[in-house]
């Protein structure tokens, strides 16, 4: 399917400068990566308002925990793997214990940091987040939707943590669709298997259903952009419609979101389920494409997991 691509970084970057606009209590720190996570933005639009806090991903969340209780909205960005992994700590006691008006944006999330390496590709970074206490977990699908999860979060009390990558992604979403935090999107209805998507495996996924098409199948497509609060309501119908389900996610499967999506169907509508997910295993350098096609996380995965899935019914 042809979508445009775009970059989350860039949507994220706009958004900062129209927040900045609307309101005098927004300030943005950076770990020296401004230009990579496009903060720069908003320090070329408000310098007074931010902070680089340079090679110090401690030091900014300690620095973003003071801001908040003076009374400021914070944002705070650098890459994935330093936001959740190195400052795993003081993001727990400094930030969500608190529960401090901290909004962590990090990029660069996934295996799709391509060159880098495993190093910098983390792929547990949902799970450690989700696992937190008072913390709100966004994994946008798109560049207008990481615009509208920004403007979101900003208008919400309390620690959030907003998932990006690296690379462009297709445009599934429209900049004129509502963005309710807790609620997820049926792009797709359908009623033979539900394909639940976070983040940029939604494109993937309205892929396959459209190759499940052709082959008869009616699949229904959700974008799960809200990782917590989960929105189980919407999760236990689309398993009571379709009586069979599939995740697919750019994360590892241990502790994923397929993980908590079949821990929510356990409880309250139970069904075969498959899950597409990195297979607890480091990544390794690459281009992003070519990573994604090594580790399975492509529409021919989720086709695949579709019609396996749908034998079991």
């Amino acid at each position: 399917m042809n979508w445009p691509l775009e970059s989350q970084r860039k949507n994220y970057g706009k958004a900062l400068v129209e927040l900045g606009k609307r309101r005098q209590d927004v300030v943005v720190l950076d770990a020296d990566l401004s230009g990579s996570t496009r903060t720069v933005e908003f320090k070329n639009a408000f310098p007074e308002r931010f902070f680089n806090c340079g090679i110090a991903e401690q030091n900014m969340m300690g620095t973003a925990a003071g801001l908040a209780v003076g009374g400021m909205t914070v944002f705070a960005s650098t890459f994935a793997v330093f936001a959740t992994g190195r400052a795993y700590d003081q993001v727990r006691q400094s930030i969500a214990y608190p529960d401090l008006n901290v909004k962590i944006v990090a990029s660069h999330a996934g295996i799709t940091v391509g060159g880098d390496g495993a190093s910098h590709q983390t792929m547990e970074d949902i799970a450690l987040m989700n696992a937190i206490p008072n913390m709100t977990v966004i994994v946008p699908a798109d560049g207008p939707e990481t615009y509208r999860a920004v403007l979101a979060v900003a208008d919400r009390p309390g620690p959030a943590y907003v998932r990006m990558g690296r690379s462009e992604v297709p445009v599934v979403t429209s900049p004129d669709d509502d963005f309710e935090i807790g609620k997820a999107t049926v792009l797709r209805e359908g009623t033979d298997v539900a394909i639940i998507g976070v983040g940029q495996m939604v494109a993937p996924c309205l892929e396959a259903a459209e190759a499940l098409k052709a082959k008869g199948v009616n699949a229904q497509v959700i974008n799960l952009s809200t990782i917590k609060p989960l929105d189980t309501a919407t999760l236990i119908k689309a398993a009571r419609d379709c009586g069979a389900v599939v995740t697919a996610e750019e994360h590892n499967i241990v502790s994923g979101v397929g993980t908590l999506v079949a821990a929510a169907l356990a409880e309250n509508c139970p069904a075969p389920m498959e899950r597409v997910a990195m297979q607890d295993v480091f990544g390794q350098s690459g281009e992003s494409d070519e990573l994604m096609k090594e580790y399975g996380l492509s529409d021919k995965e989720v086709f695949a997991a579709a019609i396996k899935v749908m034998e079991r019914k």
